[in-house]
């Protein structure tokens, strides 16, 4: 079930915005609260990569891991991460249009137990407002390097 979605259009080849976008080194530019990621897996990113991702909010900094469940070069990726009952998907996907790309985004959420069931409005309100701004702070960085 999709909770939010968003989409920008980028001045930059595809290729160029996915590598952009899977490499970790960048989630700290365009996810303002990201404050420390550190890959977990060896290898490339891809299918099974896992990542140590340390957010903080309002002071307090929380730490979850995400994986990489879905990855076509060029096209898509998935990750998730689940947190005491509560999972979370984001979707993108890459379109191109002669030297522009499309990014669209989409957040699932989904809540197992009843406590995260009941909060889960909260959460869906505090992941808007966090990354809100991320695909628009992806197309500043990339069409600000020239």
């Amino acid at each position: 079930m999709t909770t939010f979605t968003d989409k920008v259009v980028i001045e930059k080849p595809r290729e160029e915005v996915f590598a952009f976008t899977t490499n970790i080194d960048h989630f700290k530019d365009v996810m303002p609260n990201v404050v420390h990621t550190e890959t977990l897996t060896e290898g490339a990113f891809g299918v099974g990569t896992k990542i140590k991702e340390t957010r903080e909010i309002k002071g307090r900094k929380g730490t979850s891991t995400i994986e990489v469940i879905e990855y076509v070069p060029n096209e898509r990726y998935s990750v998730r991460s689940v947190l005491e009952g509560l999972e979370t998907i984001y979707h993108y996907s890459f379109h191109e249009n002669g030297t522009q790309t499309t990014i669209e985004f989409e957040c699932e959420l989904k809540a197992s137990t009843l406590k995260m069931k009941m909060i889960k409005p909260i959460f869906k309100k505090t992941l808007q407002r966090e990354d809100k701004e991320h695909l628009n702070l992806i197309k500043q960085a990339l069409e600000e390097v020239e």
